[in-house]
């Protein structure tokens, strides 16, 4: 139950909610790195898709989220490639709505923010020093802390609106739990794969900072050996 409809948040919650997520919203754009928009492009799209497969969970559905691997491959694009996808699954599909959007989107969008300033350099690092097994480990984590995040944003926007959704809240979360395994381990796969083909969509920075480096070395070494021959 990523998607919270309509009518069941209250209006403080809506509004406190809605600012939070137009100003995230905009210091994104701000910071939007053009270089990821065809990326943002993919992954919203398989946001849009993933979030329509839904498994039927006790009184909720659950089904895949996959903001952790868009918050390690996005950072703060993240946040307008999610807004974008939810926006058109609640115009096509009905999933959520306009005035739920904020909160769904701020849902979603903040733990792929935590998750990419958790990870992003962890991540970077693993994969230049070539620690396989230590990428699939970050993969999976970045995935299980999405869902769980987002789980916990569902169950306090839900207690916080009105008192008597606490049941339904703590059922709820226990739907989360074997959706965290299902998206770690998807993740770590994908974050994986990424890694051997086209690792420099995870590590550009580091990359830049350590080809910088290398020439900064090899321009202090030339004259030097200039001298010796």
């Amino acid at each position: 139950m990523a998607h919270i409809p309509e009518g069941v948040v209250s209006a403080p919650v809506l509004i406190g909610a809605g600012v939070v997520a137009v100003a995230a919203l905009c210091y994104a754009v701000r910071k939007l790195d053009y270089a990821k928009i065809p990326h943002a492009a993919v992954l919203a799209a398989c946001f849009f898709v993933a979030s329509l497969i839904a498994v039927p969970a006790g009184p909720s559905s659950v089904h895949l989220l996959l903001n952790g691997l868009m918050g390690l491959l996005l950072g703060w694009t993240a946040v307008p490639a999610i807004m974008v996808a939810l926006a058109l699954q609640a115009v096509f599909f009905g999933f959520g709505g306009p005035l739920v959007l904020g909160v769904n989107a701020l849902n979603i969008a903040l733990p792929a923010l935590i998750v990419a300033g958790l990870f992003s350099g962890l991540l970077s690092k693993a994969i230049i020093q070539r620690q396989t097994r230590r990428i699939y480990l970050l993969g999976g984590l970045a995935g299980l802390i999405g869902v769980v995040g987002t789980g916990a944003m569902v169950c306090f926007t839900l207690i916080v609106s009105y008192n008597a959704y606490r049941t339904a809240a703590n059922i709820i979360a226990l739907t989360y739990l074997p959706l965290a395994i299902v998206e770690a381990l998807v993740t770590a796969t994908i974050v994986g794969f990424i890694a051997k083909v086209a690792p420099e969509m995870l590590t550009k920075v580091v990359y830049n900072a350590a080809t910088a480096e290398n020439s900064e070395l090899s321009a202090a070494k030339e004259p030097q050996n200039a001298e010796v021959l």
